[in-house]
């Protein structure tokens, strides 16, 4: 660990900030400045390093971005030649970190700097692997978002708390607090809005501590500039995407759930037609001797009346059957990913480690 000794004579530990930047020459100073004033707030307690990540901006970000570079001893640039979306960005920032905690924080600030302390202090306090600013759980606030933006977000949230019987709030939130160690050897593929989602994922498949505490999300000055960052729509798209992620948690309680629904469907058709055969059969006593040719003639009686119930029911069981089929060939292959991931990560972590 990269620490170092207080005045107070205590361990100062490192902690790296990631800030993903696209397009942001309007704010990027600003907010850096700002960032920088509340960090020196706890300086007794840590040291820090500040990582801009520019993400191929067409604008000015980069040139920004270096100046602050050259000017600030502890912050460092980054830079994509063209924009390769959020999951790159932050597994550059991951990649390059050497901090012992690693926090991820929006460069606009709609998650006010003060969330950096309260995130290093639960993750101290707690050990947790990860700690998440949540605006949905209880506690949290949400200022200014836009309705829309809001509903799916929170409705895809849902979705995965859900699907995964985790007891987390916010799946999608990009601001959060990480062990440097772990951060740096979980191995992501994601390359769009929904990495977050993945970490959380792999970090359950890792049997990783992960924890929420209540935040802010306020976009009062995005409100107040009387603009849509040219990024929302990617944050949006990446919402959509994060429910087929919730498939991913657990993929064969969707195959059990559509699988009995249609079940109990097939069941009470199939149920109907005994109970009218079982009716119709004391009619066939003057037409037939004998169960078997009693029970033939009631069956086909009941046919002719209701031909669809016979067709309808069929179906419906044979597609119930091979839909819990497929859930249970998925929970066997999601077994088999868990199983190769948990290997995969340990030979990574131990190649890293030498």
């Amino acid at each position: 660990m990269t620490q170092t000794i207080s005045k107070n004579g205590k361990e100062k530990p490192l902690v790296s900030i990631i800030l993903p930047a696209f397009n942001e020459e309007a704010i990027l100073e600003k907010n850096v400045s700002l960032l920088y004033d509340y960090l020196q707030t706890l300086d007794n307690s840590y040291l820090w390093e500040v990582l801009i990540i520019n993400d191929g901006s067409t604008d000015k970000t980069k040139a920004i971005a270096d100046s602050l570079a050259e000017s600030i001893s502890n912050l460092r640039a980054y830079h994509h030649i063209v924009n390769r979306n959020l999951g790159t960005a932050l597994r550059t920032g991951f990649q390059h970190s050497k901090g012992d905690y690693v926090i991820v924080l929006d460069i606009d600030l709609s998650y006010s700097p003060d969330h950096i302390g309260k995130l290093l202090s639960e993750i101290e306090t707690t050990q947790a692997d990860m700690v998440i600013a949540s605006p949905y759980m209880k506690g949290g606030k949400n200022t200014d978002v836009p309705l829309l933006r809001l509903l799916l977000s929170k409705t895809v949230n849902f979705m995965m708390r859900k699907a995964s019987r985790l007891n987390i709030y916010t799946f999608t939130g990009m601001v959060r607090a990480y062990q440097g160690n772990f951060i740096r050897s979980l191995n992501t593929k994601s390359s769009t809005f929904d990495i977050n989602s993945e970490i959380i994922l792999k970090a359950y498949i890792l049997r990783a501590r992960v924890v929420e505490i209540p935040a802010h999300l306020d976009w009062s000055e995005q409100k107040k500039m009387g603009k849509v960052r040219t990024s929302s729509l990617r944050i949006v798209m990446g919402i959509f995407n994060g429910l087929a992620n919730s498939f991913m948690f657990r993929p064969y309680m969707f195959f059990w759930v559509l699988g009995l629904t249609i079940f109990i469907l097939s069941l009470y058709i199939i149920i109907w037609i005994f109970i009218n055969t079982y009716n119709v059969y004391p009619m066939t006593a003057e037409m037939a001797q004998g169960f078997e040719n009693r029970f033939s003639l009631a069956v086909s009686e009941v046919f002719r009346q209701r031909p669809y119930s016979f067709i309808v029911g069929g179906t419906t069981m044979i597609i119930s059957i091979q839909l819990l089929g497929l859930g249970f060939i998925s929970l066997q292959k999601k077994r088999y990913f868990d199983e190769l991931f948990h290997l995969n990560s340990a030979i990574l972590r131990k190649t890293k480690g030498n």
